[in-house]
Protein backbone atom coordinates (compact mmCIF):
# COMPACT_ATOMS: atom_id res chain seq x y z
CA UNK A 1 0.00 0.00 0.00
CA UNK A 2 1.49 3.37 -1.05
CA UNK A 3 1.74 6.46 1.12
CA UNK A 4 -1.27 8.17 -0.51
CA UNK A 5 -3.57 5.28 0.40
CA UNK A 6 -2.24 5.15 3.96
CA UNK A 7 -2.85 8.88 4.43
CA UNK A 8 -6.39 8.51 3.06
CA UNK A 9 -7.10 5.68 5.54
CA UNK A 10 -5.77 7.77 8.44
CA UNK A 11 -8.06 10.58 7.32
CA UNK A 12 -11.06 8.26 7.28
CA UNK A 13 -10.38 6.99 10.81
CA UNK A 14 -9.85 10.46 12.28
CA UNK A 15 -12.94 11.85 10.53
CA UNK A 16 -15.03 8.94 11.82
CA UNK A 17 -13.96 9.59 15.41
CA UNK A 18 -14.56 13.33 15.11
CA UNK A 19 -17.97 12.82 13.50
CA UNK A 20 -19.15 10.55 16.31
CA UNK A 21 -17.72 12.88 18.97
CA UNK A 22 -19.29 16.05 17.56
CA UNK A 23 -22.71 14.57 16.78
CA UNK A 24 -23.06 12.95 20.22
CA UNK A 25 -21.70 15.89 22.21
CA UNK A 26 -23.55 18.41 20.04
CA UNK A 27 -26.84 16.55 20.51
CA UNK A 28 -26.31 16.20 24.28
CA UNK A 29 -25.28 19.86 24.61
CA UNK A 30 -28.16 21.07 22.41
CA UNK A 31 -25.97 22.77 19.79
CA UNK A 32 -27.11 22.85 16.16
CA UNK A 33 -23.74 24.20 15.00
CA UNK A 34 -21.75 21.39 16.62
CA UNK A 35 -24.10 18.71 15.23
CA UNK A 36 -23.81 20.33 11.77
CA UNK A 37 -20.03 20.24 12.03
CA UNK A 38 -20.30 16.58 13.03
CA UNK A 39 -22.38 15.83 9.94
CA UNK A 40 -19.74 17.62 7.88
CA UNK A 41 -17.07 15.37 9.41
CA UNK A 42 -19.22 12.35 8.52
CA UNK A 43 -19.13 13.61 4.93
CA UNK A 44 -15.34 13.58 5.19
CA UNK A 45 -15.47 9.80 5.70
CA UNK A 46 -17.27 9.54 2.37
CA UNK A 47 -14.70 11.86 0.78
CA UNK A 48 -11.64 10.05 2.12
CA UNK A 49 -13.20 6.71 1.15
CA UNK A 50 -13.54 7.80 -2.46
CA UNK A 51 -10.00 9.14 -2.42
CA UNK A 52 -8.71 5.79 -1.14
CA UNK A 53 -10.62 3.86 -3.82
CA UNK A 54 -9.42 6.28 -6.50
CA UNK A 55 -5.79 5.94 -5.43
CA UNK A 56 -6.00 2.14 -5.46
CA UNK A 57 -7.52 2.01 -8.94
CA UNK A 58 -5.18 4.70 -10.29
CA UNK A 59 -2.18 2.60 -9.24
CA UNK A 60 -3.14 -0.20 -11.65
CA UNK A 61 -0.66 -0.52 -14.55
CA UNK A 62 -1.63 0.28 -18.18
CA UNK A 63 -3.36 -2.45 -20.16
CA UNK A 64 -4.66 -3.00 -23.69
CA UNK A 65 -7.82 -0.97 -23.08
CA UNK A 66 -6.11 1.72 -21.00
CA UNK A 67 -2.73 2.43 -22.63
CA UNK A 68 -2.39 5.69 -20.67
CA UNK A 69 -2.96 3.89 -17.38
CA UNK A 70 -5.81 4.30 -14.89
CA UNK A 71 -4.77 7.65 -13.42
CA UNK A 72 -7.98 9.41 -14.46
CA UNK A 73 -9.87 7.33 -11.88
CA UNK A 74 -8.01 9.28 -9.20
CA UNK A 75 -9.11 12.58 -10.76
CA UNK A 76 -12.66 11.29 -11.15
CA UNK A 77 -12.72 10.43 -7.44
CA UNK A 78 -11.81 14.05 -6.71
CA UNK A 79 -14.82 15.17 -8.78
CA UNK A 80 -17.11 12.79 -6.87
CA UNK A 81 -15.73 14.17 -3.58
CA UNK A 82 -16.59 17.70 -4.68
CA UNK A 83 -20.13 16.83 -5.78
CA UNK A 84 -20.71 14.87 -2.57
CA UNK A 85 -19.58 17.80 -0.44
CA UNK A 86 -22.03 20.11 -2.21
CA UNK A 87 -24.91 17.75 -1.39
CA UNK A 88 -23.79 17.48 2.25
CA UNK A 89 -23.51 21.27 2.48
CA UNK A 90 -27.02 21.86 1.13
CA UNK A 91 -28.40 19.30 3.61
CA UNK A 92 -26.62 21.00 6.53
CA UNK A 93 -27.98 24.42 5.51
CA UNK A 94 -31.53 23.09 5.29
CA UNK A 95 -31.56 21.30 8.63
CA UNK A 96 -29.81 24.16 10.46
CA UNK A 97 -32.60 26.62 9.60
CA UNK A 98 -35.55 24.30 10.21
CA UNK A 99 -35.92 25.12 13.92
CA UNK A 100 -34.38 28.59 13.93
CA UNK A 101 -37.53 30.28 15.33
CA UNK A 102 -38.04 27.88 18.24
CA UNK A 103 -37.27 28.94 21.81
CA UNK A 104 -35.01 26.52 23.65
CA UNK A 105 -32.24 26.40 26.24
CA UNK A 106 -28.79 27.58 25.09
CA UNK A 107 -26.18 24.88 24.41
CA UNK A 108 -24.06 23.59 27.27
CA UNK A 109 -20.53 24.94 27.70
CA UNK A 110 -18.89 21.57 26.97
CA UNK A 111 -20.14 21.83 23.37
CA UNK A 112 -16.95 23.73 22.53
CA UNK A 113 -14.56 20.88 23.39
CA UNK A 114 -15.15 18.65 20.34
CA UNK A 115 -14.70 21.71 18.13
CA UNK A 116 -11.32 22.48 19.69
CA UNK A 117 -10.25 18.84 19.26
CA UNK A 118 -11.41 18.94 15.65
CA UNK A 119 -9.40 22.08 14.88
CA UNK A 120 -6.21 20.47 16.20
CA UNK A 121 -6.73 17.11 14.46
CA UNK A 122 -7.75 18.63 11.13
CA UNK A 123 -4.79 21.01 11.16
CA UNK A 124 -2.45 18.02 11.32
CA UNK A 125 -4.40 16.04 8.70
CA UNK A 126 -4.50 19.00 6.31
CA UNK A 127 -0.74 19.47 6.52
CA UNK A 128 -0.16 15.73 6.04
CA UNK A 129 -2.38 15.46 2.96
CA UNK A 130 -1.05 18.63 1.34
CA UNK A 131 2.51 17.41 1.88
CA UNK A 132 2.04 13.96 0.36
CA UNK A 133 -0.61 15.02 -2.18
CA UNK A 134 1.76 17.53 -3.77
CA UNK A 135 4.68 15.14 -3.45
CA UNK A 136 2.95 12.38 -5.46
CA UNK A 137 0.88 14.86 -7.53
CA UNK A 138 -2.45 13.42 -6.41
CA UNK A 139 -5.42 15.63 -7.27
CA UNK A 140 -7.73 13.60 -5.03
CA UNK A 141 -5.42 13.75 -2.00
CA UNK A 142 -4.91 17.51 -2.43
CA UNK A 143 -8.70 17.89 -2.75
CA UNK A 144 -9.08 15.97 0.50
CA UNK A 145 -6.47 18.26 2.09
CA UNK A 146 -8.52 21.30 1.06
CA UNK A 147 -11.53 19.58 2.55
CA UNK A 148 -9.68 19.27 5.88
CA UNK A 149 -8.59 22.90 5.67
CA UNK A 150 -12.18 23.98 5.22
CA UNK A 151 -13.09 21.74 8.18
CA UNK A 152 -10.92 23.98 10.33
CA UNK A 153 -12.81 27.04 9.07
CA UNK A 154 -16.19 25.34 9.62
CA UNK A 155 -15.18 24.35 13.17
CA UNK A 156 -14.11 27.94 13.86
CA UNK A 157 -17.45 29.16 12.48
CA UNK A 158 -19.32 26.74 14.74
CA UNK A 159 -17.12 27.73 17.69
CA UNK A 160 -17.87 31.42 17.13
CA UNK A 161 -21.60 30.74 16.88
CA UNK A 162 -21.67 28.65 20.06
CA UNK A 163 -19.55 31.25 21.84
CA UNK A 164 -21.99 34.04 20.94
CA UNK A 165 -24.95 31.99 22.13
CA UNK A 166 -23.24 31.20 25.42
CA UNK A 167 -22.12 34.82 25.87
CA UNK A 168 -25.66 36.25 25.68
CA UNK A 169 -28.43 33.67 25.10
CA UNK A 170 -31.16 36.31 25.18
CA UNK A 171 -29.71 38.17 22.20
CA UNK A 172 -27.79 35.49 20.29
CA UNK A 173 -29.82 32.31 20.77
CA UNK A 174 -30.25 31.96 16.99
CA UNK A 175 -26.49 32.35 16.42
CA UNK A 176 -26.05 28.63 16.99
CA UNK A 177 -28.45 27.88 14.11
CA UNK A 178 -26.85 30.45 11.85
CA UNK A 179 -23.49 28.91 12.70
CA UNK A 180 -24.75 25.56 11.39
CA UNK A 181 -25.99 27.30 8.25
CA UNK A 182 -22.58 28.96 7.82
CA UNK A 183 -20.87 25.57 8.11
CA UNK A 184 -23.16 24.28 5.35
CA UNK A 185 -22.29 27.21 3.03
CA UNK A 186 -18.59 26.62 3.57
CA UNK A 187 -19.01 22.96 2.62
CA UNK A 188 -20.97 23.88 -0.54
CA UNK A 189 -18.34 26.32 -1.80
CA UNK A 190 -15.55 23.86 -0.98
CA UNK A 191 -17.32 21.23 -3.08
CA UNK A 192 -17.64 23.70 -5.96
CA UNK A 193 -13.92 24.50 -5.84
CA UNK A 194 -12.87 20.84 -5.74
CA UNK A 195 -15.29 19.88 -8.55
CA UNK A 196 -14.02 22.72 -10.74
CA UNK A 197 -10.37 21.69 -10.36
CA UNK A 198 -11.13 18.03 -11.09
CA UNK A 199 -13.28 18.94 -14.11
CA UNK A 200 -10.45 21.04 -15.60
CA UNK A 201 -8.10 18.05 -15.40
CA UNK A 202 -10.69 15.73 -16.97
CA UNK A 203 -11.08 18.26 -19.82
CA UNK A 204 -7.33 17.97 -20.58
CA UNK A 205 -6.55 21.52 -19.49
CA UNK A 206 -2.90 22.32 -20.18
CA UNK A 207 -0.51 22.65 -17.21
CA UNK A 208 0.99 26.01 -16.29
CA UNK A 209 3.41 27.74 -18.62
CA UNK A 210 6.29 27.12 -16.20
CA UNK A 211 5.89 23.35 -16.61
CA UNK A 212 5.57 23.62 -20.39
CA UNK A 213 8.78 25.67 -20.53
CA UNK A 214 10.56 22.94 -18.54
CA UNK A 215 9.60 20.42 -21.24
CA UNK A 216 10.77 22.67 -24.10
CA UNK A 217 14.05 23.59 -22.44
CA UNK A 218 14.82 19.96 -21.61
CA UNK A 219 14.11 18.89 -25.21
CA UNK A 220 16.46 21.58 -26.57
CA UNK A 221 19.39 20.28 -24.53
CA UNK A 222 19.62 17.24 -26.83
CA UNK A 223 22.19 17.67 -29.65
CA UNK A 224 20.59 17.93 -33.09
CA UNK A 225 17.40 19.63 -31.89
CA UNK A 226 16.72 22.96 -33.64
CA UNK A 227 13.58 23.78 -31.71
CA UNK A 228 10.18 22.72 -30.42
CA UNK A 229 7.41 23.67 -32.83
CA UNK A 230 4.45 22.44 -30.76
CA UNK A 231 4.14 21.08 -27.25
CA UNK A 232 1.01 19.76 -25.56
CA UNK A 233 0.49 17.97 -22.25
CA UNK A 234 -2.46 16.35 -20.51
CA UNK A 235 -2.71 14.99 -17.04
CA UNK A 236 -3.63 11.33 -16.52
CA UNK A 237 -3.64 10.89 -12.76
CA UNK A 238 -0.34 11.57 -11.04
CA UNK A 239 1.68 12.42 -14.19
CA UNK A 240 1.44 14.07 -17.59
CA UNK A 241 1.55 12.62 -21.10
CA UNK A 242 3.33 14.94 -23.55
CA UNK A 243 2.95 15.40 -27.31
CA UNK A 244 6.00 17.10 -28.81
CA UNK A 245 6.71 18.37 -32.36
CA UNK A 246 10.49 18.42 -32.70
CA UNK A 247 12.44 20.40 -35.33
CA UNK A 248 15.55 18.75 -36.81
CA UNK A 249 17.66 19.16 -39.94
CA UNK A 250 15.73 18.13 -43.10
CA UNK A 251 18.91 16.50 -44.46
CA UNK A 252 18.93 13.89 -41.70
CA UNK A 253 18.14 10.25 -42.36
CA UNK A 254 15.05 8.72 -40.82
CA UNK A 255 17.23 6.68 -38.48
CA UNK A 256 19.22 9.71 -37.29
CA UNK A 257 16.09 11.79 -36.62
CA UNK A 258 14.51 8.81 -34.86
CA UNK A 259 17.55 8.52 -32.59
CA UNK A 260 17.28 12.21 -31.68
CA UNK A 261 13.56 11.81 -30.92
CA UNK A 262 14.35 8.82 -28.68
CA UNK A 263 17.04 10.81 -26.85
CA UNK A 264 14.58 13.67 -26.27
CA UNK A 265 11.92 11.31 -24.94
CA UNK A 266 14.36 9.58 -22.58
CA UNK A 267 15.85 12.83 -21.30
CA UNK A 268 12.47 14.41 -20.54
CA UNK A 269 11.31 11.29 -18.67
CA UNK A 270 14.62 11.15 -16.80
CA UNK A 271 14.80 14.81 -15.79
CA UNK A 272 11.10 15.57 -15.31
CA UNK A 273 9.68 12.92 -12.98
CA UNK A 274 6.16 14.30 -13.38
CA UNK A 275 6.12 13.23 -17.06
CA UNK A 276 4.87 9.68 -17.68
CA UNK A 277 5.55 9.43 -21.41
CA UNK A 278 6.40 11.53 -24.47
CA UNK A 279 5.13 11.12 -28.03
CA UNK A 280 7.60 12.83 -30.39
CA UNK A 281 6.76 13.94 -33.94
CA UNK A 282 9.77 14.96 -36.02
CA UNK A 283 9.56 17.89 -38.46
CA UNK A 284 12.07 19.67 -40.74
CA UNK A 285 13.36 22.86 -39.18
CA UNK A 286 12.59 26.03 -41.20
CA UNK A 287 15.74 27.57 -39.74
CA UNK A 288 17.86 24.71 -41.04
CA UNK A 289 16.25 24.91 -44.51
CA UNK A 290 16.95 28.66 -44.72
CA UNK A 291 20.52 28.18 -43.54
CA UNK A 292 21.13 25.38 -46.06
CA UNK A 293 19.77 27.50 -48.93
CA UNK A 294 22.12 30.31 -47.95
CA UNK A 295 25.06 27.94 -47.87
CA UNK A 296 25.64 28.44 -44.16
CA UNK A 297 26.26 25.94 -41.41
CA UNK A 298 22.98 25.33 -39.50
CA UNK A 299 23.23 25.24 -35.74
CA UNK A 300 20.59 23.96 -33.33
CA UNK A 301 18.80 26.59 -31.25
CA UNK A 302 19.39 26.65 -27.51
Amino acid sequence: MDVGQRVAIVGMCVSALLAVLKVIVGWMAGSTAVVADGVESAGDIFASGFVWVGLRLAAKPPDANHPYGHGRVETLSGLVVGLGLMLVGVSICYHSLQTIGERHAPPALYAVWPLLVSIGAKSFLSWLKFHYGRKIRSAALVADAWNDTIDILSALTALTAVGLTLYDPSRFLAADHYGGFGVGLIVVFTGLHISRDAALILMDTMPGEDLMNEIRLTARTVPGVYGVEKCFARRTGFQYHVDLHLEVSPEMSVRASHDIATDVKNRIKRDLKWVADVLVHVEPSPEAITSDAAGGEPKPRR
